[in-house]
């Protein structure tokens, strides 16, 4: 174990255990839609993404969306895309990957947009979902874990861009993160 955690919550037996069983779901659902994209949400969902891919045989596309979000005040935060898709998604079938889904402001406002482009289908797969911390509904149809609130980090999620290297998911020690 690494350190700076307080605790590993998932090894990565149990991470690649978990996507391979997402993947199958997956992969069952879609089995009779042609084309589908996955859009991935850099950068956390990166190493997500990569062993998703592995686990699952059907024909898909990648493409990537990069987002910054920014918290003015007490209200909810704003979201800015920094890099668009280079795909056409008009008419086709898109699985927007994510590293984690909190509060739900950021998904909403990547769903509204991605919408507007009249997919053909449009649905969540995400590999952490923190529900406690939800403040707008939003769909999430497959995830592999459900956490506590507390600060999460590796398997492609950072803390100041440190630890997404990390093989496990795990707590970070509260003395290193101050929020």
């Amino acid at each position: 174990m690494h350190p700076d955690l307080e605790r590993v919550l998932f090894t990565p037996q149990q991470i690649q255990a978990r996507i391979a069983e997402v993947a199958a779901e997956i992969e069952r659902d879609y089995a009779s839609r042609p084309g589908l994209v996955l859009a991935a949400v850099l950068k956390g969902s990166v190493f997500f993404l990569t062993d998703l891919c592995r686990a699952l045989s059907l024909p898909l596309r990648l493409d990537f969306l990069a987002i910054s979000s920014f918290s003015p005040g007490a209200g909810g935060g704003r979201v800015r895309i920094e890099k668009d898709l280079d795909l056409d998604i008009s008419g086709q079938h898109v699985l927007l990957v994510e590293d984690i889904v909190d509060t739900g402001f950021t998904l909403r406002y990547l769903l509204e947009t991605l919408s507007a482009r009249r997919p053909e289908s449009l649905q969540v797969c995400t590999l952490l979902d923190k529900t406690s911390r939800r403040l707008l509904p939003v769909p999430v149809h497959y995830r592999c874990f459900e956490i506590p609130d507390r600060f999460v980090v590796g398997y492609g999620l950072d803390y100041q861009q440190l630890y997404r290297n990390l093989p496990c998911l795990g707590i970070l020690r509260s003395g290193i993160f101050r929020g």
